[in-house]
């Protein structure tokens, strides 16, 4: 029996027992293209439902969890192009097949074993696919959790039905052989297994083993997970799940001390302290990308099918971006100044009104801001997109613009890098060469610095081969290999930059004795380091040097060079 109802615009609800009545025999209830919000719980109460159609209810936002109890079925539930959140928790186990195309409002399952008999699944994103894809009708995981060698027995019922096909004249014979390994057999003396001891009757009533079992239905589900998005977790591997929290906590951790330190020192701030602030501060957003991808794939470990389109197409993924590009390219951008400066540092040793000023800097910085926040913006507004991958990285060369914008972003990276390198190759031609005088600690500083420099831009140089041959559509590496890069190379600079640039300096370790006796503790190594600078700073003097502030490598050395020691 079949029933008919479309293009009511004024029907908003389907009440209780809406179609009692209409329980004689099974039902297909044809209800698209009207005005429904909601369905009231018990609303198919009576029914024998063969198929429902709910397609093109553009407004239906709600269906009851118990809108289907009280009714069989149904065997097929169509609610495509309908403004629904979520599915009824009750009567779906009866469902074999469902459609749910263009119901974009639909970013969660309900539990998977209340889908105990789909066969077939349309729906509106590949991530949920990813739910269904080791998914087996009840029938099957009962089977299976008996049997451990099924594979034998179909073996066996597949070579009878050839052996059948080839010598019809020994069938009588065959067919003896064939009920011996048949596992429905019920004399316990010829079967492996007593399925009499097993099942009832009415159990394996019009059940066929060779189709039912040797031959079970498949589950298929469109549309299928890309390459871009396949069926895993965030991070993908397990021992990367560790590995992110540990770098992230030394990003942020040794970031953060880095800048309270220099912040709160009372020297001058110079060029190479302020050039390191910002260093710091774009290592410090590299470390914030990795918390909130870490955190969301320990929020949704196993599951994250459920959870995929929320997050990438949420205000989280976009935020991770926006920090991973700015953090990324205002990093670049900085150790390309750095390097700059010590150049120019070296180069114009003894010209003293061609130094770098902190109000040549000052612009200079604010430029790369600009730069950074203006490239990280761009994903935001349709120029790639953050919700292509899971990890929220700008992976979208589907237009020229997109393409494009990764190349761009390549590019200047690649130059960032020759420039560097040039830079460091001049500074050791400079400092080799006796024509030219330079001051020793400069010397010192840009040696440390060439070797700290060209091991960051080593580690992007994975990175930027493989991304630069996507660019081109020629990908070299999946994007679950990716993320392997991903933890490994891509953070690990924002990680090492703190302790080596910083940290493991004996000037870092004065000024945090010193902060750290304003608050009360070590003042006994706060004025040992006191008394040491004062010594060295008095012998300096004495020596001829300048008299009334460290020397311009001094500074240097003080915040970027390795410890000696």
């Amino acid at each position: 029996f079949q029933s008919e109802l479309c293009d009511n615009l004024r029907m908003t609800i389907i009440p209780q027992n809406a179609f009692q009545g209409m329980n004689n025999e099974s039902l297909t209830l044809k209800l698209y293209k009207n005005g429904f919000e909601d369905i009231h719980s018990h609303a198919f109460n009576g029914t024998k439902l063969n198929q429902l159609i709910l397609k093109d209810n553009k407004n239906l936002r709600r269906i009851h969890n118990d809108a289907l109890r009280g009714a069989t079925g149904p065997d097929v539930l169509d609610i495509s192009s309908t403004a629904l959140e979520s599915l009824p928790s009750y009567g779906l186990e009866a469902i074999q097949v469902l459609n749910a195309t263009s119901s974009y409002l639909l970013k969660r399952l309900p539990p998977l074993d209340k889908f105990s008999s789909l066969l077939e699944a349309v729906l509106t994103y590949p991530s949920h696919c990813c739910a269904f894809r080791n998914l087996r009708t009840e029938k099957q995981n009962l089977l299976l959790s008996i049997f451990d060698n099924f594979s034998k027995e179909c073996e066996s019922s597949m070579r009878k039905q050839t052996n059948e096909m080839l010598d019809d004249s020994n069938n009588t014979l065959l067919w003896s052989a064939g009920r011996n390994t048949n596992p429905f057999a019920t004399d316990d003396e010829s079967s492996p297994y007593s399925y009499s001891s097993i099942f009832d009757d009415s159990e394996t009533d019009g059940f066929d083993f060779e189709y039912d079992f040797c031959q079970p239905k498949v589950l298929t589900c469109t549309p299928e997970p890309d390459a871009f998005n396949p069926c895993e977790d965030i991070l993908g591997y397990g021992f990367l799940r560790v590995l992110i929290w540990f770098i992230n906590i030394l990003a942020i951790a040794g970031n953060f001390t880095v800048l309270l330190v220099l912040l709160t020192s009372h020297y001058k701030l110079t060029v190479p302290r302020f050039l390191m602030c910002n260093l710091s501060f774009a290592d410090f957003c590299m470390g914030l990308y990795l918390l909130l991808i870490a955190s969301v794939d320990a929020q949704t470990s196993g599951q994250y099918y459920n959870h995929a389109i929320d997050w990438q197409t949420g205000g989280g993924c976009s935020t991770a971006g926006f920090f991973t590009v700015f953090a990324s390219e205002l990093s670049v951008y900085t150790l390309t100044v750095i390097t700059l400066e010590r150049w120019h540092t070296i180069t114009y040793a003894m010209q003293l009104d061609r130094k770098l000023r902190l109000r040549h800097a000052v612009p200079i910085m604010l430029g790369g801001w600009l730069f950074s926040i203006g490239i990280a913006v761009l994903p935001l507004f349709g120029v790639s997109s953050y919700m292509k991958v899971s990890i929220c990285l700008p992976m979208d060369i589907e237009t020229g613009l997109s393409q494009a914008y990764i190349l761009l972003i390549l590019v200047l990276n690649v130059v960032a890098f020759v420039v560097i390198c040039a830079c460091y190759i001049k500074i050791y031609i400079a400092v080799q060469n006796p024509e030219l005088v330079a001051a020793n600690k400069d010397t010192k500083v840009a040696k440390r610095m060439a070797v700290l420099i060209f091991t960051d831009f080593t580690c992007m140089a994975p990175i930027s081969f493989f991304a630069i041959s996507a660019a081109f559509k020629v990908p070299l590496i999946t994007v679950t290999n990716s993320k392997i890069l991903l933890v490994l190379f891509y953070p690990v600079n924002s990680c090492a930059n703190p302790f080596l640039y910083a940290i493991f300096t004996k000037a870092f370790r004065r000024d945090f004795f010193l902060l750290m006796s304003k608050l009360g503790c070590c003042k006994s190594r706060a004025e040992l380091y006191r008394m040491n600078y004062f010594s060295a700073y008095n012998s300096n003097c004495k020596n001829g040097g300048a008299a009334t502030a460290p020397s311009k490598a001094s500074q240097a050395l003080l915040l970027l060079s390795a410890s000696e020691k």
